[in-house]
């Protein structure tokens, strides 16, 4: 008998505003087929026979866009068939203009014990130009109000290296980001998608982004000042009080398997990385049909290891060598050895007993360290 995934990803596609940079499966939720599509997304997860989950993340889209019974509904369906004992976190992404009363009632009484909130950048005119649709006071407002209905495991996401951001903003950003007093924090850079609208205005020249020194300056500052606060910087782009990790994002990272359920949705399952149908009425009939998915790749065991790289360096603590040679039955030093030995000369990497794990110099360059390891 396989070991089944004890982490679920759920997918809401439905948007209330598209965002300059975002290429993620989503739909503007106007005139959409929500009620169809809630339906279906519980239909698909009940297909896996789900009962024991460590972590359930619901993502998007916006999962908040959807109407407080629509989100009742989801919530009340997804953890039906639950032991809700060995739930440790369920986490929602939500965005702070779509936060009513109403839905933080509906999160409330649900099973949901973690909140990622799209925050961006405190910055009203950058709001704007990002295409985000709430403002400054809309970030402390919802961030007040999940206090207050005892929520603590609060996250929020930042880019930096937006359009014509100063070093100056970055620091007003990342004050106000500690003055939340919040025990998770995600920055990410900004990264240039296609098909989105900044890619387009790139290609057109009109898009002043700040220079690769500027943003690895923004980089720099941002750990060190997190770290000061008293922040851990655990993986690339994440920031933890002690303790207070994503669960469910160091499960990717630790190269785990887990479901992938709703339209465009990925998931990993029996050493097979398999991806949804897309658009949303070709997963519905999809789910009708008893096949939500669109591809399936079955893994190699070099493939594996392969990701094993790129997903655990982005630790901080890195990859285990003895843990990767069980795993794989390997010797790590004869297979890896004179590449790890190139990567500590050129200071990306550093090697402490058991561990092989990233330099600051190292994080900041990410994928590039990672692909050494790819041996044709």
């Amino acid at each position: 008998m396989l070991k089944k995934p004890t982490s679920a990803y759920v997918h809401i596609p439905f948007c209330t505003q598209i965002c300059y940079y975002c290429d993620f499966s989503k739909v503007f939720i106007k005139n959409q087929p929500v009620d169809s599509y809630l339906q279906a997304l519980i239909r698909e997860f009940e297909s896996y026979d789900i009962h024991h989950l460590r972590t359930l993340y619901i993502g998007g889209g916006t999962p908040t866009a959807i109407s407080a019974s629509q989100l009742d509904y989801l919530l009340t369906n997804l953890t039906k068939s639950l032991d809700l004992a060995e739930l440790e976190e369920f986490t929602i992404e939500a965005n702070p203009g779509d936060l009513t009363p109403e839905k933080i009632a509906v999160l409330k009484k649900s099973a949901v014990n973690r909140i990622s909130l799209g925050v961006q950048t405190f910055n009203d005119k950058h709001l704007k130009q990002i295409g985000r649709s709430h403002n400054e006071q809309q970030i402390y407002d919802s961030i007040d109000a999940l206090k207050q209905a005892g929520f603590d495991n609060i996250s929020i996401d930042l880019i930096y290296a937006l359009p014509g951001q100063t070093m100056e903003q970055v620091e007003e950003n990342v004050a106000k980001a500690l003055a939340l007093d919040i025990p998770h924090l995600s920055l990410y850079s900004l990264i240039l998608e296609h098909h989105t609208v900044f890619m387009n205005k790139m290609r057109r020249g009109r898009l002043n982004l700040p220079t690769e020194d500027l943003e690895a300056e923004m980089f720099d500052y941002i750990i060190a000042e997190l770290e000061k606060n008293g922040f851990e910087h655990y993986e690339i782009s994440n920031f933890t009080k002690p303790g207070m990790e994503s669960r469910h994002n160091l499960m990717y990272w630790e190269n785990d398997e887990y479901y992938g359920v709703g339209a465009g949705a990925s998931g990993y399952v029996d050493g097979v990385r398999y991806r949804n149908r897309v658009p949303i009425q070709h997963y519905l009939k999809a789910v009708e049909e008893g096949n939500a998915r669109l591809s399936e790749e079955h893994l190699t065991k070099e493939e594996m290891m392969e990701e094993e790289f790129f997903l655990g360096l982005r630790k901080k603590s890195g990859i285990s060598k003895t843990k990767f040679e069980t795993k794989f039955g390997l010797s790590f030093e004869e297979r890896y050895g004179e590449i790890v030995s190139g990567l500590v000369a050129d200071g990306l990497l550093q090697v402490e007993g058991d561990r092989i794990r990233m330099t600051k110099k190292g994080l900041f360059l990410g994928d590039n360290v990672a692909e050494q390891f790819i041996l044709d």
